[in-house]
């Protein structure tokens, strides 16, 4: 049973953790307004994979914690736990509710260059997608190495 959740909690952090570095990407890749809709309409249909896989993750973590007899008595667990809970505001509360800003910005239906107020306006959220980008590598690594 132990294999199975620790399994399960492995690809929930894979779902959770990957579009957060892969989102970022492939808006930022996007140039011309054309590019900036289909760049958007992809990260708005997987948008429900690293909610889905945050939730897979919280309820595999909490039951391989009780299996374990562990609770929250390691501090890189407690660590970890609380870097997560900050990377979820950091999206929907704050990257979230900007992109949907940001997406009414780019023109439907056109091949022609960005709006200058997208550069502008993605130039602010970089900073912060950056922030939890660095945030789940600090995840990944208290959950690999387990330092305290």
């Amino acid at each position: 049973m132990f294999g199975l959740l620790l399994i399960l909690h492995i690809l929930g952090a894979i779902a959770f953790i990957g579009p957060a570095f892969i989102m970022p990407v492939i808006r930022r890749s996007a140039k011309t307004a054309g590019q900036l809709q289909f760049a958007f309409d992809i990260t708005a249909k997987l948008a429900w994979l690293p909610k889905a896989g945050g939730t897979a993750l919280i309820v595999t973590g909490v039951w391989l914690m009780i299996i374990a007899k562990m609770g929250l008595s390691q501090m890189w667990l407690n660590v970890s736990i609380l870097l997560a809970l900050l990377v979820v505001v950091a999206i929907d509360g704050v990257i979230e509710p900007r992109l949907k800003k940001i997406m009414k910005i780019v023109p439907k239906g056109q091949a022609d260059e960005a709006p200058a107020e997208f550069a502008q306006a993605m130039k602010q959220i970089a900073p912060l997608e950056l922030a939890v980008q660095l945030l789940m590598i600090a995840i990944v690594v208290l959950m690999v190495v387990k330092p305290f």
